[in-house]
């Protein structure tokens, strides 16, 4: 393969961890706020914690997809990457509100 291929080909494989691991942490986050609802305060917070780790994995891969282009590596914006960028974005949001739910469900008991 050439270098370019390898550099697709490593894109193609962070872009897509990128995706699996935002869509498991935003699922964790969404199960956290269930459990809450329901008064299994411990289980929500095990989850959030889960929740987190899963989505180091994501964040680790973006920023060396962040410091390949600043060290002038060829990094191609596409669609897929857009995407990524996004579900990452709203796992942050997630994460946020999560934790506000939590709070609220935890004052409502």
């Amino acid at each position: 393969m050439s270098n370019a291929e390898d550099l697709a080909l490593e894109m193609e494989e962070a872009i897509f961890t990128i995706i699996a691991s935002s869509g498991t942490a935003k699922s964790m986050y969404i199960e956290a706020i269930q459990l809450a609802k329901n008064g299994d305060f411990a289980g929500a917070e095990k989850l959030v914690s889960e929740a987190k780790e899963a989505f180091v994995d994501a964040h680790k891969q973006h920023t060396s997809l962040v410091q390949k282009e600043a060290a002038g590596e060829g990094v191609t914006m596409s669609i897929l990457l857009a995407h990524a960028e996004d579900q990452m974005m709203s796992v942050e949001v997630f994460q946020t509100m999560c934790g506000e739910f939590i709070d609220l469900y935890k004052k409502l008991s």
